[in-house]
């Protein structure tokens, strides 16, 4: 007499959730922006209170308290005080500010022409915003504008070089990504070699070797008098791209899609192109042409977040500022008394980072 076994059926194994899967909800991305806003305020004590003169974060978050609070401090740490508040806190803030604009204009721009190699240095508008500071830097123009100047004229070369691009790009009105990335790297080739025309023609051999080193990046030059347009130009520049998120996710899908959804790409585009380079001119204006962090940022965090806009857009601009922060850390330390400049360790960092990211297996624009 035969016997049969009653064979229990198996489970099929679920796959392992991912990083970008808990991050699916919006209670996860939330704590998530808390986490991040939590290690930038972290991130701004310390580097604060790093320097040739060493303060430890304890005292460096009393001085910055006495600063907002109007307290008293001793008549002995008067020096110190000044460092913390008048040089090192301007900058600090400035760096966290020029990272979370990159990244996100990064962001923006990559998803408007539909192309993972565009930043703003790839396509030319930071060349462009470059030649407007240092032209007006070398020959006084715009001094009407006062302090404003330096800023409007990297804003106006950032636009023209905005429009050369996506006017040499279009092709009845359609937009090639490729086309797109060499009519940028053309533009910011003969951006540059008009801005070495004006340097050599400078009058002033020190002011040229200042520009020059400017044009690599720097926070040298942070004042709190630079602060309050850099905050309100890059903060209305984030809530804007954050409005037009939907629109990103929309125009990364192509054209067709796009026109079909009832979202007109090629008034998105100029619209969005207009708020990228106001964004990109005044950080120019102030920290110099930094490369690799709006190429590299926003598809690190595409990578853990998704393609999302509302998510990227969400992230992006604190992991810019983070990072932007200890790579002017690192500039001011690494070698003091003197600086790096800035363009020198984001490309040392980004190079090699966005190498990797090209190997990754299944790596595409949005991420895996």
């Amino acid at each position: 007499m035969s016997t049969v076994t009653e064979v229990a059926p198996t489970e099929t194994p679920r796959p392992r959730a991912t990083v970008r899967d808990r991050l699916a909800s919006p209670r996860a991305l939330l704590l998530t922006c808390v986490a991040l806003f939590l290690a930038l305020v972290a991130s701004v004590v310390v580097a604060i209170g790093l320097g040739a003169a060493a303060v430890t974060p304890a005292e460096t978050a009393r001085y910055l308290w006495a600063a907002l609070s109007g307290g008293r401090i001793g008549a002995d740490e008067t020096t110190t005080y000044q460092i913390i508040w008048q040089i090192r806190t301007p900058r600090v803030l400035l760096a966290a500010l020029v990272g979370a604009g990159l990244s996100a204009v990064g962001v923006a721009i990559q998803a408007m022409v539909r192309n993972a190699l565009a930043d703003p240095f790839v396509l030319g508008v930071s060349s462009g915003a470059s030649v407007g500071a240092v032209g007006v830097t070398v020959t006084g123009g715009l001094a009407a504008l006062g302090v404003y100047a330096v800023s409007a004229g990297a804003f106006i070369g950032a636009l023209l070089a905005s429009f050369l691009v996506y006017v040499a790009s279009s092709d009845r009105g359609s937009l090639s990504p490729l086309r797109l990335v060499l009519t940028g790297v053309a533009m910011s080739l003969g951006f540059q070699a008009v801005m070495s025309v004006i340097i050599y023609f400078a009058p002033d051999s020190e002011a040229t070797s200042m520009i020059l080193y400017w044009t690599m990046g720097s926070f040298g030059a942070a004042s709190w008098g630079s602060l309050p347009v850099v905050s309100a130009v890059v903060l209305l520049g984030l809530v804007v791209l954050h409005r037009h998120s939907r629109a990103l996710d929309v125009l990364a899908l192509g054209d067709e899609t796009a026109a079909s959804l009832g979202v007109g790409p090629d008034r998105h585009r100029r619209s969005l192109l207009v708020v990228v380079s106001l964004v990109t001119g005044v950080m120019v204006a102030v920290s110099g042409a930094i490369s690799f962090v709006g190429l590299v940022m926003p598809h690190l965090v595409r990578m853990v977040v998704g393609a999302t806009h509302a998510r990227v857009l969400a992230v992006a601009p604190l992991v810019g500022a983070v990072f932007m922060v200890w790579v002017d850390l690192l500039s001011r330390t690494v070698v003091a008394p003197r600086e790096l400049p800035l363009g020198v360790i984001t490309a040392l960092v980004g190079v090699p980072v966005f190498i990797g990211l090209m190997r990754r297996k299944g790596y595409t624009f949005g991420g895996r």
